[in-house]
């Protein structure tokens, strides 16, 4: 059972956290300071591929699996991640307003030597929201550690989110019904 497998996640994310506790699993959390940037030309997927990627060679681990993971939200190919400043997360969220978009997360897991990387993708259409409700939300519920400036769990999601399609647990960033599946399949290895 993955209960008893000791698990290191490299993430500060309390969604991430609060998913592993939810799924039960025994982990421990531990954070190092990864640049995040990357190189030109890739794609969404790519991209939060390439990040958790990085954010894993950080670690070595021989007798714990040590989980990396980033999510970035892409709008029409345009790529937005966590706002700098309440007028960056202004202007992301009226793009959201009114619109769909996709959520990847990228997920790293390492064993040993091992490195495996997969990704999920899911679809979320967002109702018209107007700028009072966009400030509302930013003074209330201060998305600035939250790629394309919102939470699916908070009032974003519950208000404004009209659709998903695909892994609701991806859009919190840690897709984890795969994650479950590929945790499985690496301790059995």
């Amino acid at each position: 059972m993955l209960q008893n497998t000791p698990i290191i996640l490299a993430s500060k994310s309390p969604r991430r956290q609060e998913l592993l506790q939810l799924m039960g699993l025994n982990f421990k959390v531990e954070l190092k300071d990864i640049d995040e940037s990357y190189p030109e030309g890739l794609s969404p997927a790519e991209i939060a591929v390439y990040i958790s990627e990085k954010k894993a060679k950080a670690f070595k681990a021989e007798d714990e699996i040590v989980i990396t993971a980033d999510t970035i939200v892409a709008l029409n190919g345009e790529i937005l991640g966590k706002p700098e400043h309440r007028g960056h997360a202004q202007e992301m969220l009226k793009k959201l307003s009114g619109s769909k978009h996709e959520v990847y997360t990228g997920v790293t897991l390492v064993k040993g030597d091992k490195i495996h990387s997969f990704y999920d993708v899911t679809e979320v259409t967002c109702k018209s929201v107007t700028s009072a409700e966009i400030d509302f939300y930013i003074d209330n519920y201060k998305p600035y550690d939250k790629a394309g400036s919102y939470g699916v769990q908070d009032w974003w999601g519950i208000v404004v989110v009209e659709k998903i399609n695909g892994s609701y647990t991806n859009v919190m960033g840690l897709p984890t019904e795969k994650l479950y599946k590929e945790l499985l399949r690496l301790t059995k290895a």
